[in-house]
């Protein structure tokens, strides 16, 4: 049975329980889900009952994304799946000139046209009133490979403003999310970014450690990329994928991305390239639930797929799914860092992926592909076998870094 006022949906939209906003454009969150009274604060059980738990979570999650569209009616739509994008904009990858050529005879216009690790690509502004359904459409009878430029949610809440992540000088760690305080070196990939942002700084404290919060790989610098700023349609797929082209370009060997959306084919192409230079990607599986279509970019081939754990060790109920899954770590009854020394409690799949891409940093500090098998392997040696015997579908090869919690007490 349900236990109501134990409820805390920890959906897409992750905010803190204070209200501080971790991404400019994200509602915050409880959200009301009708028939429950709203949480107060993050709960310390999980939810008794999953159908009935992924239900709701998965109409939180809808309710989410029509409020994301009804307050930001210039700048993010629904592509043809139901997915939030940028509002007025399709991406072609690998685009022919011809291709483009007709499309602008067409009346769309070229926004930009680049290439990210070897993959090419052109954002299109559709012409008029159209809608991006019949936009993709129209470039599809062209002959394009087109794409709405969907945008990623963040996978964690936290309650309370986290302070700059510890500065190191270790081994250099990615992290593509808002901006991090105090981060080694930084780049935006959006309208003005970078900028510090609270679920990005959170995240980057459980990598290096701050105070009295213990990190993954104490000493560990961070490299930002910030593909939200202040963007109301920042995190979308073009962004995450030029920021996936810039940690390459610093020689970062592991990045985690505790965002989740639909999937993309240019941010595919981007992160099969990105790999194929030795970047290890760990991501968060997200928090929309079981109910809801498995996130990426955690469903990529190849890429390090995380969901979270209680302090029981019990997966959150909240935990989205993936294609695939590889690893657990500590997501909730936990703590990060915060200002003047302060801590906040935190939870959600977004910060068990930094714990596991620190503990693949100890092993890969530096990007070799050939040498990816093998710190994997190492991780798997650490990591702690949960559930049924083996890998399995709820706790994937075990739990990695159940000691790295910094227990909420």
């Amino acid at each position: 049975m349900l236990r109501p006022m134990l409820i805390a949906l920890i959906v897409l939209v992750g905010a803190t329980a204070a209200g501080a906003q971790l991404v400019p454009r994200l509602p915050a969150l409880p959200i009301d889900v009708p028939g429950l009274p709203a949480a107060r604060g993050l709960a310390d059980d999980v939810l008794r009952g999953p159908s009935d738990a992924a239900r709701m979570l998965d109409q939180a999650r809808r309710a989410a994304i029509a409020r994301l569209v009804r307050d930001n009616p210039h700048s993010i739509a629904l592509d043809p799946e139901g997915f939030p994008a940028r509002a007025g904009e399709v991406v072609i990858d690998d685009p022919k000139d011809a291709v483009i050529a007709a499309a602008v005879a067409k009346g769309y216009r070229v926004i930009e046209r680049g290439d990210v690790l070897g993959v090419g690509y052109v954002r299109l502004a559709v012409p008029g009133q159209q809608s991006l359904p019949s936009a993709i459409r129209d470039i599809r009878k062209l002959g394009g490979e087109v794409s709405a430029d969907q945008l990623h949610m963040v996978s964690g809440a936290i309650n309370g403003y986290p302070a700059p992540a510890a500065g190191g000088d270790g081994t250099l760690v990615g992290v593509i999310d808002g901006g991090v305080a105090g981060a080694a070196v930084s780049a935006g990939f959006a309208t003005g970014a970078p900028r510090d942002n609270d679920h990005a700084t959170a995240v980057a404290s459980l990598i290096g450690g701050s105070g009295k919060v213990r990190g993954g790989l104490p000493g560990a610098r961070i490299a930002s990329a910030d593909v939200y700023g202040s963007d109301p349609a920042g995190g979308n797929a073009t962004a995450i994928a030029k920021a996936l082209g810039w940690m390459v370009q610093q020689r970062v060997s592991v990045v985690t991305i505790s965002l989740v959306g639909p999937a993309n084919p240019l941010l595919a192409k981007v992160v099969a390239a990105a790999q194929a230079r030795g970047l290890v990607i760990v991501a968060a599986v997200g928090n929309n639930g079981p109910a809801a279509p498995p996130g990426f970019p955690a469903s990529y081939p190849g890429v390090i797929a995380v969901t979270g754990v209680d302090g029981r060790n019990r997966v959150l109920i909240e935990a989205g799914r993936a294609s695939h899954l590889d690893y657990a770590a500590p997501g909730a009854d936990m703590l990060a860092a915060g200002i003047a020394g302060r801590v906040f409690r935190v939870r959600g799949t977004s910060f068990a992926a930094p714990l596991v891409a620190a503990t693949i940093s100890r092993f890969y500090p530096s990007p070799s592909p050939a040498a990816v098998g093998a710190a994997l392997k190492r991780v798997d040696a650490l990591a702690r076998d949960l559930g049924p015997r083996g890998p399995d579908r709820i706790y994937g090869r075990g739990l990695v870094c159940g000691d790295c919690r910094t227990l909420a007490k």
